[in-house]
């Protein structure tokens, strides 16, 4: 996959009902999954933004925003349809994460490999000059 073809982009919820476009910090290089307890059920592979470089260009009103624990990242959901398109990051939070199967023409089994986060240890709490990453998701087609 030539992910520099990935820089601008658009894309949306299921039901069409929130479309957004979008610059990626790095093309679709930053692709992550999380093991924080939502990530961890949610599932879904998040690409990085600049805050500053993504637009809801349809549907911001049917966006809904959910929150725990120390209520600074920012979960956007579709309240149609339920999907999950966006976040704002607690450990970054002038960067969003892109849900990449909200992306047009670009599904998460295009990705061989995805790095897993350690989404449970925030990095202001990780011992100095570890890399927070705690392992590689693979998908194998048949």
């Amino acid at each position: 996959m030539d992910q520099s073809a990935y820089d601008d982009v658009t894309g949306g919820c299921h039901c069409g009902g929130v479309r957004f476009k979008v610059r990626l910090v790095d093309g679709l290089n930053t692709a992550r999954r999380c093991t924080c307890s939502l990530c961890a059920k949610r599932g879904a592979i998040a690409v990085s933004a600049r805050v500053d470089d993504f637009d809801i260009v349809k549907g911001a009103e049917l966006l809904t925003l959910y929150q725990f624990n120390t209520m600074v990242a920012e979960h956007w959901f579709c309240s149609v349809c339920g999907i999950y398109t966006h976040h704002r990051r607690r450990s970054n939070p002038t960067e969003y994460g892109i849900n990449v199967a909200c992306i047009d023409g670009l599904s998460p089994f295009d990705f061989d490999t995805v790095v897993v986060n350690d989404g449970q240890t925030h990095p202001n709490d990780r011992p100095w000059g570890t890399d927070g990453v705690a392992g590689v998701l693979r998908y194998e087609p048949r």
